[in-house]
């Protein structure tokens, strides 16, 4: 028996099952946001103290300096004027993180620390007190502990190995939130629903969910992608969210989409692509130019030079392109059928379906990026 052919037809009635399912139910925090429920970035800048000989080169980051200077300062040392200080154990460092909604002054947040200097590696460092701060230049937390590095590393006399990361890690509970960003949900006795995906047809079924739980004229839609909805008193308002964000709301499918990604090549499609009858032919053309120099040696005595020159050859490769039938499918697994009988890589694969779109012999959005 042939097992690769067997393995074959099971994995294509697979995908065919997959395929062919109808969209599942999912439950409306997957499919909407709750405007003004959203978290919020945060930046600041600091420094790392303590690695192993592996920080900043100072003559070369003099930022790192100068933020060192600054600092003791402010704890009453004084440097010097003229002094320069060659240190191996610091880094400056960018701390970023991001303060959840409904974060409070007291809680913890994780931050993630990178260098912006030549560090070779902030494995075993720790980072001093840094201010976190929003867009509006306040700060919302401080950030200070050890880091955990993900990666390891060694080198001498020229060689040198690496694991993974060693100018980034994280810092779990590293930054103690200092100030809470006020997040009005249900002002004014309304709440503002948010599609993830602009949709009428799933914005419609989102409305008559909502008015079929909660009573009708509980929802509108203002859109394909906002919903209004009237709040209780505000002592009722979590539990009325948590009810509402459990709801199940079937989507309805997505528009026919083709994505490419030219640079690594890769083409994704959903469900609703299709095709129809069209006929291909791609061939490979591959062009080899090898040049080799010719040294031209002068006779004895005869007082000529010596002459280099270029000798060039040129072949040239066409792979068959002979018209290939290409079926008009009614499901997603027929296309896949049809275009792999092209026997194109996926490569090919983007040439064949610009042009299969430009032809109208593709039903379906093509979207590069």
């Amino acid at each position: 028996m042939n097992f690769k052919f067997l393995r074959r037809c099971i994995f294509s009635a697979l995908c065919a099952v997959v395929l062919s399912s109808p969209a599942q139910a999912e439950r409306l925090k997957e499919l909407a946001s709750i405007q003004g429920v959203r978290d919020n970035p945060l930046i600041g800048y600091g420094l790392m103290v303590g690695l192993d000989g592996t920080g900043d080169q100072t003559m070369q980051t003099p930022f790192t300096t100068q933020s060192l200077n600054n600092m003791l300062q402010q704890l009453g040392i004084t440097i010097p004027a003229g002094v320069n200080m060659q240190l191996k154990n610091v880094a400056a460092v960018m701390v970023t993180a991001t303060l959840p909604s409904f974060a409070r002054p007291g809680q913890n947040i994780d931050v993630t620390v990178s260098s912006m200097g030549n560090a070779k590696s902030l494995r075993g460092g720790t980072l001093l007190m840094t201010p976190l701060k929003g867009v509006d230049g306040a700060t919302y937390a401080i950030a200070q502990g050890n880091m955990v590095v993900g990666g390891a590393g060694a080198s001498a006399s020229g060689s040198k190995v690496q694991i993974n990361q060693l100018s980034s890690g994280r810092i779990p509970g590293g930054a103690l939130v200092e100030r809470s960003v006020e997040a009005p949900v249900g002002g004014e006795g309304m709440l503002t629903l948010e599609l993830n995906r602009s949709d009428f047809g799933t914005a419609q079924r989102a409305v008559e969910a909502i008015n079929r739980q909660f009573g009708p004229g509980t929802a509108d839609a203002m859109d394909a992608r906002v919903i209004r909805v009237r709040a209780p008193e505000p002592q009722e308002r979590v539990g009325f969210l948590a009810r509402l964000e459990g709801l199940e709301v079937t989507p309805t499918q997505a528009v026919a989409r083709v994505v490419i990604n030219a640079r690594t090549g890769s083409v994704v499609m959903n469900q609703a692509v299709r095709v129809n009858d069209c006929a291909v032919a791609h061939g490979n053309l591959s062009v080899v130019i090898n040049t080799e120099p010719v040294i031209s040696q002068p006779g004895p005595f005869s007082g000529g030079s010596t002459v280099a020159t270029q000798t060039s050859q040129i072949s040239i490769a066409q792979g068959g392109g002979a018209l290939q039938m290409v079926r008009g499918g009614a499901s997603l697994s027929d296309v896949i059928k049809g275009l792999n009988s092209l026997g194109a890589n996926p490569a090919d694969l983007v040439s064949i379906l610009q042009a299969m779109k430009t032809a109208g012999a593709l039903r379906a959005e093509l979207e590069i990026i």
